[in-house]
């Protein structure tokens, strides 16, 4: 037997050189493992049973492209829609010889922090399958946690992946910004989007990262990456570890929450960290309008392209007149949340609205850059709550979406700035995982990697669910 629960991604990669396991043998024991599981957290869109790598399964969010496969992004609007090539990650896993495990639920084209705006319906956290898993990316999250997979991939717009991970106890990297191609990727807000990686250690995703990232000609926004070290360094020596006191006291982290970060902030100093107090006022205070304008603007012009002429649900029964099958079309097949931010989108470009909303938003947008830059030339990295709260229950924050959008509140400003972020977990509370977030300047994984597999080390927190064990 095969223990999917508490094997790593670089454990059962060992397994298959040795010779100990096939791959398909690997595969079979997570699809069983799917079919023993998912029913109750339903964390899969669809499931590949018939193995198709040499080396290990890897699960794929539903926004990542893949030849032959359905391909939703979580939408009524893509059901059916079967790409005719891979996403550049997926010919690089491909390459490597990954077997694509399935796809994996997501709130609808990526928008939402709980994975409830699914056009498919909910994943449940395998920690208490009454709460959220976060979101977008709930489904690659859920999917590692419980064990159906040992690594998955993911993309974050404003926290996508950061957040989930936090909420499911495993370890999270949003990467710098251009690093991780975007072809083939269903778009969300161009500026912003990125793939990354979901996995239950820090080596397993420095690993992963290692095989998805670097230039590639079909994406002209990508660039050249340093060479990924695999981190072994149990200390934190000659590291400069920045607070940002706005990130770490604020009024919607939860007490729970606060403390353990701040044991893990202690555990940094125990490791030899120099820690010190730093300061991003305009982050918290500007980061979550900043977003909310740019990512809707920019989310309705990639999904214009829906209105049911190329690809995907066409309303039934259209008239021949074009302008009524259009609307008829994004009716049915939009939800709620992507018709929100479609409108709102809309109107911050229109015109005689566009230098007021979107343009002022950039602008912003490079103040928040430009002062996480002035505190890294202080600091090597800075830590924070990722989520201010643990997982919430299901149908909590559905009624109220400013509420909901409070949950990527300390991960939206780094992703603005186009930085780096490792999700690392840190603790439990009541009973629940928290996450602490590592964020570098740009193209700093290396040191992201290197201060997250210290910690991981030190503080030994427990990654399979209590209820799963």
């Amino acid at each position: 037997m095969i223990d999917t629960l508490r094997l790593s991604a670089e454990d059962a990669l060992g397994l298959v050189e040795r010779g100990e396991v096939s791959a398909a043998e690997l595969h079979g024991a997570y699809v069983d493992a799917i079919a023993e599981r998912d029913p109750e957290l339903h964390a899969y869109l669809r499931v590949v049973e018939e193995p198709n790598g040499t080396a290990i399964p890897i699960a794929l969010k539903d926004v990542i492209g893949t030849k032959g496969i359905e391909t939703t992004a979580g939408s009524k609007i893509l059901e059916g829609y079967v790409p005719v090539y891979d996403s550049t990650v997926v010919q690089r896993c491909k390459a490597r010889g990954l077997s694509i495990l399935g796809k994996t639920n997501t709130d609808e084209f990526a928008m939402g922090s709980s994975t409830e705006n699914s056009a498919f319906g909910p994943t449940r956290n395998p920690w208490d399958p009454t709460r959220v898993p976060g979101g977008s990316g709930g489904g690659s999250a859920a999917a590692v946690a419980a064990g159906m997979a040992p690594w998955a991939l993911g993309s974050d717009t404003g926290g996508s992946i950061k957040q989930p991970a936090a909420l499911c106890g495993n370890v999270g990297l949003r990467p710098t910004y251009g690093t991780v191609s975007r072809y083939g990727i269903v778009a969300f807000a161009s500026s912003l989007d990125q793939v990354g990686p979901v996995a239950r250690t820090v080596r397993d995703c420095a690993l992963l990262y290692s095989i998805i990232s670097g230039r590639d000609h079909c994406d002209t926004t990508t660039v050249d990456v340093p060479p990924v070290e695999l981190p072994q360094a149990d200390d934190l020596k000659g590291l400069r570890v920045g607070v940002p006191k706005e990130f770490n006291e604020h009024e919607a982290i939860e007490p729970g929450v606060r403390e353990a970060v701040q044991r893990a902030i202690e555990r940094c100093r125990e490791l030899g960290a120099e820690v010190g107090e730093c300061s991003l006022p305009r982050s918290v205070d500007y980061g979550l309008p900043c977003y909310y304008l740019i990512a809707p603007a920019e989310a309705s012009s990639n999904l214009a392209r829906y209105d049911g002429v190329r690809f995907g649900h066409r309303a039934s029964g259209a008239t021949a007149d074009r302008v009524e099958m259009y609307e008829r079309t994004r009716d049915e097949g939009f939800g709620d949340e992507p018709k929100r931010r479609i409108m709102v989108g809309t109107y911050a470009l229109s015109a005689g609205y566009y230098d007021a909303f979107y343009g002022q938003a950039q602008k912003v947008r490079t103040v928040l850059a430009r002062e996480h830059a002035e505190v890294f030339e202080r600091f090597d990295l800075i830590v924070s709550p990722t989520s201010p709260i643990v997982a919430f229950e299901l149908g909590a924050r559905t009624a109220d979406p400013l509420a909901m959008y409070v949950c990527d509140l300390l991960t939206i400003p780094s992703c603005l700035a186009g930085l780096p972020g490792l999700n690392v977990p840190c603790g439990l509370s009541e009973g629940l995982p928290v996450g602490l977030q590592l964020i570098g300047p740009q193209f700093s994984e290396n040191t992201l990697f290197r201060a997250g597999y210290a910690l991981e080390q030190a503080i030994g927190f427990e990654p399979v669910p209590e209820r799963l064990k």
